[in-house]
């Protein structure tokens, strides 16, 4: 019987319409196709290949409030805090009181897999026609987007290698290199097994790449060299975190310039982002990353506002804390909140913007961090790196810093803190320091004062504690009792 690429299961027809400039691609529409009939031309892999891009914003991937890869990595550490005030969305990620049946952590799990299987959709059927080129590109495309999804899986559902001594030969994920939804995959027997197959699908990528593809909303030959750099990096091959990363580097040199940094947030500049999750145009069909953060109720009504112990590192002289922070009421009571996400230049229409999913900025700093690390350190290209991304977010007043040994990596942990706060990393990194979550002792109030200081159990996750480790949910082990459940869940 024909296999139908089905609207209801696979959603070829909710392909949206990407752009709002001429340097951004558009997903065109399908109705139902088989692979022998939508698998026929070139034209036709790419626009696979663009639904496998667009599947990144399934909730809750990145979009939807509950649970979004938008929020998930700071409500989960101690860059936020709940307000009482808001809708509490969230709350089980903050509260740290998730199990293998609540659904109100995150989705990720589901929704990382609904994209391997598009990019697996592609790469099932490469032989349908000649391999030009052309169709080497669209590989290495699709093997990357594979990749990518099965990297935040592992580090999200199992240990991280440099978290502790027995997270290298713990339980990897199941890595899933085919378009079958009758298979039964079985989770990979150590960790290290699922980032040697990331790191292999990355570097066939690299090599089959086109130097460019058109639009930040495709990958190419630099953003797969800086993804390698944050890969390497979580595996502690410092080395090759090195290498890929100074490659990549020297591909494109911008961290982002201060003076478009506010821009790159409201969707007017692209300066300094790799790889970005391009969203709908706001005339066509305004796909929402969603209200993790906020809504407009009253002023702003935040479901998280930034933990006053983070907002007090950023200097008035910082460009970030206006690219970030917003001071502003709910009712009559100030609070500091979460802006990254709101609204593109031009536009009213609140959570239509594009997801910087990784940025240069990120890769000087897995750099510097890899070289302070590395058996041959350098800590003088690790301060010089450090040192170029601060001069970009400071204003004329700065003068370069000088630090050196414990104080140069402390620094460059709290720069990473400070740059890609909101970003999806600050837990992660967390977890793969093997450091516990420790909140501080204020409350949601824009001074740091209210009620909701957070105590008992709420105030610290001590290192290594199994909730660093997501469970899988019990609805995926229903299906699959091939898959193990995390240990303690």
């Amino acid at each position: 019987m024909k296999k139908i690429i089905n609207i209801a299961v696979f959603s070829f027809a909710s392909f949206w319409l990407i752009g709002c400039s001429d340097d951004r691609f558009n997903v065109l529409p399908n109705d139902q196709d088989s692979p022998e009939t939508i698998f026929t031309s070139e034209t036709n892999y790419r626009v696979v290949v663009d639904g496998a891009y667009d599947a990144f914003k399934s909730p809750t991937y990145y979009n939807g409030d509950t649970g979004s890869s938008i929020i998930l990595g700071d409500v989960l550490a101690d860059n936020l805090i709940l307000n009482t005030e808001g809708r509490q969305t969230n709350k089980a990620a903050y509260e740290w009181s998730f199990t293998p049946q609540s659904s109100d952590v995150t989705s990720l799990y589901a929704s990382a897999y609904f994209v391997i299987s598009r990019a697996n959709l592609v790469l099932d059927n490469l032989n349908k026609v000649p391999y030009t080129n052309y169709m080497k590109n669209i590989e290495a495309e699709a093997k990357a987007i594979r990749a990518i999804a099965h990297f935040d899986l592992v580090r999200a559902y199992s240990k991280i290698p440099t978290q502790s001594v027995d997270a290298s030969s713990s339980l990897g994920i199941a890595y899933v290199t085919t378009f079958n939804p009758a298979i039964k995959p079985t989770r990979d027997a150590s960790v290290i097994v699922t980032y040697d197959k990331i790191i292999a699908d990355l570097l066939d990528a690299l090599d089959k790449i086109n130097t460019t593809n058109g639009s930040i909303g495709r990958l190419n030959k630099t953003s797969i060299l800086g993804f390698l750099s944050r890969v390497y990096l979580y595996k502690g091959d410092y080395s090759k975190a090195i290498e890929y990363g100074e490659k990549c580097i020297s591909a494109y040199p911008s961290v982002g310039s201060r003076d478009n940094f506010i821009n790159i947030w409201r969707d007017a500049s692209d300066d300094g982002e790799l790889f970005t999750i391009l969203n709908s145009n706001v005339s066509a069909d305004n796909v929402n990353v969603g209200v993790a953060y906020s809504q407009d109720v009253s002023g702003i009504r935040s479901e998280h506002n930034i933990n006053y112990d983070l907002f007090t590192k950023y200097k008035d002289t910082d460009v970030r804390k206006t690219a970030y922070i917003l001071t502003a009421n709910f009712g009559s009571t100030p609070y500091n909140n979460v802006v990254k996400y709101r609204v593109r230049t031009g536009s009213t229409v609140r959570g239509v913007v594009d997801i910087k999913f990784l940025r240069s900025a990120e890769v000087y700093l897995n750099v510097a961090e890899a070289y302070m690390k590395s058996s041959t350190a350098n800590p003088v290209r690790a301060l010089q790196l450090l040192n170029a991304l601060r001069v970009q977010r400071y204003d004329a007043s700065y003068v370069p810093g000088t630090e050196t040994g414990t104080d140069l990596l402390n620094a460059i942990y709290l720069e990473r803190r400070l740059e890609l706060a909101f970003e999806n990393d600050r837990f992660w990194t967390i977890k793969r320091l093997g450091q516990p979550v420790v909140r501080s002792d204020y409350g949601s109030l824009a001074n740091g004062g209210g009620t909701d200081v957070p105590t008992g159990s709420l105030k610290t996750l001590p290192a290594n504690n199994f909730r660093f480790v997501l469970p899988i949910p019990q609805d995926a082990i229903n299906l699959n009792p091939n898959i193990v459940q995390n240990p303690n869940y």
